[in-house]
């Protein structure tokens, strides 16, 4: 079987003394196959700038169960009329101390979000010609598909995932930009997501103690992400991760994984599962929620582990301020600060904190530290 990237697939053999980092990552990245043409070109070692250190893979403890751990499920049932109340109470529960919560009988089909995933799944299994010619790492490029977009530049390991990003300036993207292996699919997600942040806009108002129009009369839930992740099988899966751990610079994120597993939170020191469950949406609380709720809400480090046997995909919608506010500067809402809470972190535009967090990498180091106050 030809293989597709032997200067990278082989880079991992050489000497301490010879081995070249960038050169490698480099001629990796021209292969624009990413890591499934790494697996398809049947490679049993991987390439040396995946392997992470040892104590950052290290599975979950027994610990997380036995101490009861487990991620919020919310039942969306009824939450329009005589449950509302009860929904709002948990969801200020699990986002003060979990910031991640799954919910489920939200009013989304299924067969949308398995629709979705399928979708996903066609594009990244099939031949590498057609997808090449979505690569890029021009964040101009309304759709593109890459494998780490922080691969060039980040010092730290990459993570064994390929993906397709889809970014909508508040709500719009021309269709026609879509591969044609699941434009409807993506059509029919996205309408749905605008429905459903337009929801959690509200319930998360309510469960800050705010009106339930506040968070969209600041217009800072306007703009929305998609990223469709795609985790092959990895012959050496505890020498890699999928998704170092790290906190997303949203304001929140909803995630459709599929069956597959591997998501994990980090509560109490412990690395706790995030086990699928059909037809749940994850949410979980960014960086920058956290910022403009003084702490109230929290944003918590997360990661994804990779298997030896099947691949995982998953999809990530996340939501910004409106690209009219792109440099608004937003700090702490004032209804949530007072003599007793002082403002935690300075005012900033999500432009400013993007670039930050995209300049540093997923390297482990928490992107509001950077802002905080003295």
């Amino acid at each position: 079987m030809e293989l597709l990237i032997p200067v990278a697939a082989d880079s991992f053999l050489q000497d301490e003394s010879s081995y070249d980092k960038g050169k490698a990552v480099k001629a990796f990245d021209e292969t624009k196959a990413g890591v499934k043409g790494l697996v398809d070109s049947g490679v049993t070692k991987i390439p040396r700038f995946f392997i992470h250190p040892p104590e950052d893979v290290e599975k979950s403890s027994s610990d997380s169960i036995h101490l009861g751990l487990q991620v919020p499920v919310i039942n969306f049932e009824h939450f329009e009329s005589c449950r509302r109340s009860e929904v709002v109470n948990e969801i200020r529960k699990a986002s003060e101390i979990w910031g991640f919560f799954q919910m489920v009988n939200h009013g989304i089909p299924v067969s949308i979000l398995d629709d979705m995933l399928a979708g996903v799944r066609r594009f990244h299994e099939q031949h590498r010609d057609v997808k090449m010619e979505f690569y890029s790492r021009d964040r101009k490029q309304p759709v593109r598909f890459f494998c780490n977009g922080d691969l060039l530049v980040n010092r730290a390991p990459a993570n064994w995932r390929d993906t397709i990003a889809f970014d909508f300036q508040d709500g719009k993207l021309d269709p026609e930009l879509f591969p044609e292996t699941f434009r409807e699919e993506v059509s029919q997600y996205i309408r749905h997501m605008i429905q459903m942040k337009k929801t959690l806009s509200e319930l998360i108002s309510e469960a800050l103690g705010l009106p339930s129009d506040y968070l969209s009369s600041i217009e800072c839930m306007e703009t929305e992400s998609l990223v469709c992740h795609y985790y092959p099988a990895c012959p050496e899966p505890d020498l890699t991760l999928g998704a170092t751990k790290h906190r997303d610079p949203s304001l929140m994120t909803v995630l459709l994984q599929d069956n597959t597993g591997g998501l994990q939170v980090r509560n109490q020191t412990q690395w706790v599962d995030v086990p699928p469950l059909q037809g749940a949406l994850v949410v979980n609380i960014g960086d920058f929620m956290q910022l403009i709720t003084n702490n109230k809400f929290k944003s918590v480090e997360h990661r994804v582990l990779v298997g030896q046997e099947g691949s995982r995909t998953s999809v990530a919608c996340f939501f910004y301020p409106s690209t009219a506010n792109k440099f608004k500067p937003y700090g702490a809402i004032k209804e949530l600060v007072s003599d007793d809470n002082v403002p935690m972190y300075r005012e900033t535009h999500i432009a400013e904190f993007l670039a930050f967090f995209r300049s540093k990498g997923l390297d482990g180091t928490p992107t509001l530290c950077h802002f905080k106050l003295a």
